[in-house]
Parts: C-alpha cells; structure tokens; sequence
C-alpha cells in the first residue's frame, strides 16, 4: 500500500506571488481605468471570504473569475488575465522557499519510500508555474487542486482521491483552519510548521509541543486570526495538531519512518 504524506503549498513551502506582486497589479491596472484609487485587493478578498462562508471551495480560488466579475460591476471595459500575472512574476526574488531544509527533507521523505502530494486550494494553474521555478514540482507524485477535484480544504473530501490509493500518513501546513483540520478529520497525523514557535518550546519534541498548554494558547490566537467565526472557548480538538515543527528538516524526527514499513 501507498504511504502518502501530503503539504500545503503557500505559507509552507513557499511564497507565492498574489500577495505582493499579482494583486497589486490587479490595483494598478483597474484604478488607471477608473481614473482614481480603488481598493481592489480588499473587493477581491471580501467576495473570496464570503464563498468560503458559503462553502464555495472551489469558486473561492478562482481569481480569474472573480476579476471578471468585479470588473463586469464596475463597468470597466478591459481584460485582466491573472494566471498571465502569475507567469509574469514567477520570479525569482519575487516567489522563493520559505527555508532551505524544504528540499532536502523532499528528498529524504523520497528516499524513505514516502509518496508526497501537494494538496492546496490554489489553481493548478496558479500554483504549477511557481512550483517548477522552485523547483518543487519534481519532488511531488500528485498535486490536488480544487478545480480538479471538485471541493477546497478543509473539505475531508479533496483527500478522496489519494485515499482511494493509499494510506495518508500526515499532512503538513500553517493553517489551523484548513490543514490540521483537514488532517485530523481525516485520521491523518496533523503536521502544524510554525517558523514563530518559541525558544522555550524548541527543546520540546514535535508531539510534545502539540500538547503543551503554552502551545494551546498559541493556536487559540492563531485560529481567531485565521477564522473568527470558529469559537475558541472552549478550545474545539479538531484544530489541535498532532505535530509542530518549526522547520521542515524536523519532519524526519516526527515518528512517520516507522510507518513505512507498517
């Protein structure tokens, strides 16, 4: 049987380039038509928030669509094609890895005889350009996207597929709300990177991190940030993870060898 473990992409591995580069653009290009300032990076992530709410998974990452909506409700006559931004700046310094432990530790899981999937809820083809640049997509036997699959995390269903061929042994990201979610509702070890974890958790191991009360307080103001609609009093077990690390390289150390030969 397959043994899968699965990672998030932005915010994990790597930056992407929506946030400072794409987005902005988007701003640029629509104020210049309207001939005056106009937030629309805030528009965009209002109408993403609210499909999330509706539990629109997958029309929640579609930026080009939500671009063309916005510009249809604005009247503006001009074509935005944001998968041609993200090519565009699919640049180094513009994207990066977040650490240089990533590939090595890829590499490593590999070697254990791991599969590795990327399951995010961006666009395959937001996210594919920048993997490659990275270097990253070599590394991965699947990439799950929304699109493909028909639902976004923290929907348990987006990990049917990889499921259907296999044992997931964990998913690793740096959401609560999303990638631990996923992972513990889907009897997968949950694996949080928290490249903030104090000095006075470091010496702690990754499973006993996860059960320290100081760690729990962490995850209370964390969670609220991510999603404001989840009550944090009292603490609900499914956004505990299993697992924190702090960098990627402390996976090895997380107990998952033995379970390639189990």
């Amino acid at each position: 049987m397959k043994k899968w473990i699965t990672f998030d992409l932005d915010g994990t591995l790597m930056k992407n380039p929506f946030g400072e580069w794409v987005f902005p653009e988007v701003e640029e290009l629509i104020s210049n038509q309207l001939q005056r300032s106009f937030k629309s990076t805030e528009a965009l992530v209002c109408e993403h928030e609210l499909r999330m709410q509706q539990n629109r998974t997958v029309e929640a990452y579609d930026w080009d669509e939500m671009v063309r909506k916005l510009l249809q409700e604005l009247q503006i006559d001009i074509e935005i094609d944001v998968e041609q931004l993200v090519l565009k700046h699919s640049i180094d310094p513009k994207i990066y890895l977040l650490e240089k432990t990533i590939i090595p530790t890829l590499k490593r899981l590999k070697e254990m005889g791991f599969m590795l999937a990327v399951v995010t809820n961006g666009f395959y083809k937001y996210q594919f350009p920048v993997m490659k640049e990275l270097g990253l997509d070599v590394w991965f036997d699947e990439i799950i996207t929304p699109e493909k699959v028909g639902c976004g995390k923290p929907d348990v269903n987006i990990l049917r597929e990889l499921k259907e061929r296999g044992q997931i042994i964990a998913h690793v990201g740096d959401r609560l709300d999303h990638d631990v979610y996923l992972a513990n509702e889907s009897g997968a070890q949950s694996v949080f990177i928290y490249s903030k974890l104090p000095e006075s958790l470091r010496t702690m191991s990754p499973q006993k991190r996860a059960e320290s009360a100081e760690f729990l307080k962490i995850c209370e103001e964390k969670l609220k940030a991510e999603n404001p609609h989840i009550s944090t009093v009292p603490y609900p077990p499914p956004f505990v993870p299993t697992h924190v690390v702090y960098q990627m390289e402390e996976l090895l150390e997380c107990g998952f060898t033995d379970k390639i030969n189990g």
